[in-house]
């Protein structure tokens, strides 16, 4: 077999590793090593002498470990047997991904196990590409990123429940909020797959998530809303008023059923003292747990008063006093108020009679 002049290594972005076809080299041939590769002289299955990106004329000199073992004899046309590997450090970042089956997780909030399918997109590239040679390819020679997708996919899916689970339960975050975390769900899960990785000299690039997804018509679904809408409920209105709107619904229900006649009846009536005790209760407790709440204001009273032949009003207590004080009202001004059954004049109010000095006595009754 002639003597190789020229080796170098041109294929296409999926070949992450290929081995030239001749081992017949000698001194003076040229090597070419192209961006993102890295070459290895191998002689007995043992890697030798490493070549970064560039072309090199091959001497004793710079394949010093190789030449250590089967001393090549000094000579520009001096031959040699070795084997060239390429390794393809590329980046390949287009590896899409996804769980075939649901994968089923416990919400950390409302501990309802629900089934959770997740999508995206992640990239790789050899990191270091001797230990990628040593520990992956053994004795083959070629070695395409499919095979990487396929070695790998088992142990990123087998780990995907393990890191969602730990990211959702540090952050306390319920499932039905986890697309609010995809960019921190894909960085912890970057950095950690990264470490299983690692040891074959491949790197993780930009595993994202794009989608986490659940079932909206599943029974587990369902519970896990309903679980979030109560205690959304019970956050904005207090337990004590959630507890008694429910325990005013318990005897709504037994009030409107009318199909058991005395004994729903007195069911519905123990039931209503029950809830009465309870309410007592959660109104003691209430007070007694939130001392310092002052009580709501009292509703002020509104006053209508006959003035100038027209309704005016309504006015509060305080401005129908200044009124009286300005002469705008008399004793003989007819005033109205909400439980009043009709218009009557305002020196006959009890809340009045002082300002007018003193109770005023009625007409005198007509004379026969």
């Amino acid at each position: 077999m002639a003597l190789i002049d020229v080796v170098k290594c041109e294929v296409n972005d999926k070949e992450l590793v290929y081995k030239f076809p001749s081992d017949d080299l000698r001194i003076g041939t040229q090597l070419v090593v192209y961006p993102v590769q890295t070459a290895f002289f191998v002689k007995g299955g043992k890697v030798f002498d490493e070549f970064q990106s560039g072309t090199h004329t091959l001497k004793s000199e710079n394949i010093p470990l190789l030449n250590r073992l089967i001393n090549i004899p000094f000579g520009s046309n001096s031959p040699f047997k070795a084997e060239v590997w390429f390794i393809n450090q590329i980046s390949k970042l287009d590896i899409k991904w996804g769980t075939a089956t649901p994968i089923q997780l416990e919400d950390p909030r409302y501990n309802i196990i629900v089934p959770v399918r997740a999508f995206g997109q992640y990239g790789f590239r050899v990191k270091e590409p001797r230990l990628f040679l040593e520990t992956l390819i053994g004795n083959m020679t070629t070695f395409t990123s499919e095979k990487i997708e396929q070695y790998f996919k088992g142990k990123v899916f087998s780990q995907l429940n393990t890191l969602i689970s730990q990211k959702i339960v540090k952050d306390n975050v319920s499932i039905l909020d986890i697309n609010a975390l995809l960019i921190d769900m894909s960085e912890h899960c970057n950095t950690q797959l990264n470490s299983a990785f690692n040891k074959y000299g491949i790197e993780i690039i930009e595993f994202s998530f794009m989608s986490i997804t659940v079932p909206q018509d599943d029974p587990s679904i369902v519970k896990l809303k309903e679980a979030k809408d109560l205690a959304a409920r019970m956050k904005i209105t207090g337990r004590d008023v959630y507890q008694m709107e429910r325990s005013f619904d318990v005897m709504q229900a037994a009030a409107q059923n009318e199909g058991g006649g005395m004994m729903n009846l007195g069911a519905g009536l123990g039931a209503g003292l029950g809830v009465g005790a309870q309410m007592g209760n959660m109104f003691a407790q209430t007070m007694n747990t939130n001392p310092t709440t002052p009580p709501p204001l009292p509703q002020q009273t509104v006053y209508f008063l006959h003035l100038n032949n027209q309704q005016q009003g309504g006015f509060n207590f305080q401005t129908v006093v200044n009124l009286i004080s300005q002469g705008q009202v008399s004793a003989d001004t007819l005033v109205w108020k909400q439980g009043m059954p009709s218009w009557a004049k305002i020196a006959t109010l009890q809340e009045f009679i002082n300002l007018f000095g003193g109770p005023v006595p009625p007409p005198l009754p007509p004379i026969t």
